[in-house]
């Protein structure tokens, strides 16, 4: 078998071969049908020579190419096809590219599609190829759905087409098609080798569309009101029958080994302190609960009603609502459903139809299950700014519990959960349980918070969420100290609170580049001292090191005039390695101040409760930061969206030799559950899902630095979008009308009962 191999650290970049191959030449304005454009069909050799392979061997065998994507050590594989010149496509008014993918392995495989323009513009797509015979996988370049801006992170399916979409994940929808540069398919962190097949690479010029597939997607009872599946529910009888019939199910009560706390009894019994901490067992970082027992956070985040509205495109005159003030504490999307006043009712108005039709019903003012309307002050993405939110979860929970008080249905919610998180054997909650949780006394918990204000910003130059605070602003201080009293209180010093994380997925700078992991100090650094209180320290510390400008000029071959130029800001055009090695001083300084602040914020407030860090993204952190974060915190936390986390990518917790949380991770399915959007990581259904669910909780289970896995989140996404920013994911262990996914429950019972052998087996008593 001939091979074809190129090693690399990077996605590879481009594919289509000749784009100007064979062609259907059916007149143009005679076309009524899609008509195909081949690209590729791997019928000789020469369809190999404008491909590129990362990690990958590849081979033409019976008129395909087949293609073995490798794991050992490689955290991407895949393939590019590229030609000499951009691809010229602009003449189509709708198309987009299909391709026929079969995988002969054991395991399901996810494939991201990424595509570029020469503005290096791009977008990345993503599917889910189960094990099997080949099927057809496209997406659209060009036509209505990219032209849509709907609230949903992925839309229902637009094309009546014979094949599977491949879903939007981030980038930029509308390419310039008169020069796309590079297409390519490539996965990320694999646990095992995969073989798939890839054959018929085209164009689908034209195709037919639905002209109302965004209109009536959701019933009564948010689920998806235009197909069936396994546990759809019809009515509301059938939807408390099967809330009865899992309460049956529901013993109450701890696993056997476990301690009061959730700890491991079977094990070692070191020093109590009455509260949660860490410490290193034979090798093994482990918290400690506060009776002495080894203990290791499995959990479930995001326990809250804050995320399960959705947008109506419905609002109200901006006079009429209670805004927010400086003083506020809690972001827009972590509110509860926060309504609208009674007062605003009548002068309600309709801002986007196309929201608003997408629900065949909502209930009226006066019905009982009015009460699930809310409203959000600011959305992040979406077609409306502002707007009306409605919770078919929450309503659910009424139509299933009952109203014997007001909102007597949440506590009903709050009991039942409690007796699931036993049941199904996880140790505590994690992050962004709501409050309520707090003094439960039966699943410890992780208390969480955020600093808000009007303090000063910084940029990394890819601010997703937000800009970055300006932890050298006095006023960045305050407000940390306002968020740690106000987090102190809640807890009350209850020993069932393991620790507090403060902030989520900042976006402090990504590897790559000088640019991406420099970003907060290039950046800063053409401000003026004046207006960026983070700027007037980095030029104190070049100040400190280098004494005249001349010697600056010298390290960093530039011609700066005078240290006043340099305090007023400059523009670097390059980055040297002399430039690069004060960057990371610079870096390390700012990432310094704003750990500083918050871990001694947290030790005013709750000194006996661990610090969990800021829940960094895995993809936006630097060496600089981490290891800022490791002089400070308690516990790390790093979210780590991926099939299973590769070890050799986390050789800095060697380093820093911390004990770390894995703050969120997840797979979600779209086959049987009628949600348009499977979530980052994809499974091929539920059982493939509860599959690489155990596979990754007992990776990160066997690493010596990890005392604790996070499930994002307890419920799956609304099926059109989370308010704040679409979100539409099947992520959830339950489902919108509050019924478990059984596959995803009796793999947590699986992994749970085995927990803590498999953590600290040879520590048995």
């Amino acid at each position: 078998m001939k091979q074809y191999f190129l090693a690399g650290t990077a996605i590879i970049s481009s594919f289509l071969l000749n784009a100007c191959s064979t062609e259907i030449s059916t007149p143009r304005d005679l076309r009524k049908e899609a008509k195909t454009v081949i690209l590729a069909d791997f019928g000789s050799a020469e369809d190999l020579r404008y491909i590129k392979a990362n990690n990958a061997d590849i081979d033409i065998q019976n008129g395909q190419l087949e293609i073995s994507l490798k794991s050992a050590d490689n955290y991407y594989a895949g393939l590019t096809f590229s030609d000499k010149t951009p691809w010229d496509w602009s003449k189509y008014d709708s198309f987009g590219i299909a391709m026929d993918i079969g995988n002969s392995g054991t395991e399901s495989v996810q494939l991201n599609l990424d595509v570029k323009d020469a503005s290096g513009s791009g977008f990345t797509r993503s599917a889910v190829i189960p094990v099997g015979e080949a099927t057809t996988y496209y997406t659209e370049l060009k036509g209505r759905d990219i032209d849509i801006e709907s609230g949903i992170r992925d839309n229902p399916v637009s094309w009546d087409f014979d094949g599977t979409k491949f879903t939007w994940m981030w980038g930029t929808e509308q390419l310039d098609t008169s020069s796309i540069t590079e297409v390519s398919l490539s996965i990320i962190s694999l646990n095992s080798d995969r073989d798939i097949s890839l054959d018929n690479i085209r164009l689908v010029v034209d195709p037919k569309t639905y002209p109302d597939y965004l209109f009536g997607l959701v019933d009564q009872y948010g689920q998806n009101a235009k197909t069936s599946f396994v546990g759809k529910i019809e009515s509301d009888s059938q939807l408390k029958s099967a809330a009865a019939i899992e309460e049956q199910t529901l013993s109450s009560g701890l696993m056997p080994d476990r301690s009061r706390f959730g700890g491991w009894v079977d094990g070692p019994k070191l020093k109590a302190t009455g509260f949660f901490r860490s410490e290193k067992v034979n090798g093994k970082w482990s918290l400690v609960d506060p009776d002495g027992y080894l203990f290791f956070s499995n959990a479930l985040a995001n326990i809250r009603m804050a995320n399960t509205s959705t947008v109506t495109g419905r609002d109200y005159p901006q006079a009429s609502l209670t805004q927010r003030t400086p003083d506020d504490l809690t972001p827009e999307d972590s509110l509860g459903l926060n309504p609208a006043p009674k007062a605003a009712l009548p002068s309600r108005f309709t801002t986007s139809n196309l929201r608003l039709n997408m629900f065949e019903w909502l209930p009226e003012d006066d019905d009982p299950l009015a009460s699930h309307y809310g409203y959000r002050r600011s959305v992040h993405t979406g077609p409306v700014e502002h707007g009306e939110t409605y919770s078919f979860y929450s309503a659910n929970l009424e139509r299933i519990h009952g109203e014997t008080s007001p909102a007597s249905f949440i506590e009903d919610w709050r009991e039942k959960t409690l007796d699931r998180m036993q049941n199904w054997g996880f140790t505590s909650f994690g992050n962004w349980v709501d409050p309520i949780f707090y003094d439960n006394e039966r699943v410890p918990y992780f208390a969480n918070g955020w600093i808000i204000g009007d303090f000063k910003t910084v940029s990394s130059g890819d601010d997703f969420w937000s800009p970055l605070p300006d932890p050298f602003d006095p006023k960045f201080a305050f407000r940390a100290d306002k968020t740690a009293e106000k987090i102190g209180q809640e807890v009350n010093a209850s020993p069932w609170c393991i620790g507090v994380f403060i902030d989520n997925e900042k976006s402090w700078g990504r590897m790559g580049s000088p640019e991406s992991q420099y970003g907060i100090v290039i950046n800063t650094l053409s401000r003026a001292d004046v207006e960026s209180p983070t700027k007037a320290e980095f030029t104190r510390l070049m100040k400190r090191k280098y004494a005249t400008i001349g010697a600056l000029n010298k390290a960093w071959d530039t011609n700066i005039s005078s240290w006043s130029d340099f305090s007023n800001g400059i523009t670097l055009s390059d980055h040297s390695e002399a430039k690069q090695v004060d960057y990371a001083i610079l870096l390390e300084a700012y990432a310094s101040e704003y750990f500083r602040i918050v871990s001694d914020a947290v030790e005013r407030y709750m000194p006996n409760h661990q610090y969990m860090g800021v829940r960094f993204a895995s993809w936006g952190m630097t060496p600089e930061v981490t290891r800022a974060a490791g002089k400070y915190v308690d516990v790390m936390s790093i979210n780590e969206y991926r099939e299973v986390p590769q070890f050799d990518r986390w050789d800095f917790l060697e380093e820093l030799d911390k004990p770390t949380v894995i703050g969120e991770f997840h797979m979600g399915a779209t086959s049987d559950t009628g949600m348009f959007h499977a979530g980052l990581v994809k499974a091929a259904d539920q059982a493939d899902r509860a599959r690489m669910y155990k596979n990754y909780v007992n990776t990160v289970v066997d690493n010596p630095y990890f005392v604790g896995v996070h499930w994002f989140q307890y419920i799956d996404s609304p099926l059109t979008g989370r308010a704040y920013d679409g979100e539409n994911y099947n992520v959830g262990f339950v489902r919108v009308t509050d019924i478990p996914y059984s596959e995803m429950v009796a793999a947590a019972q699986e992994v749970n009962a085995a927990l803590y052998e498999r953590r600290y087996g040879d520590l048995k008593k």
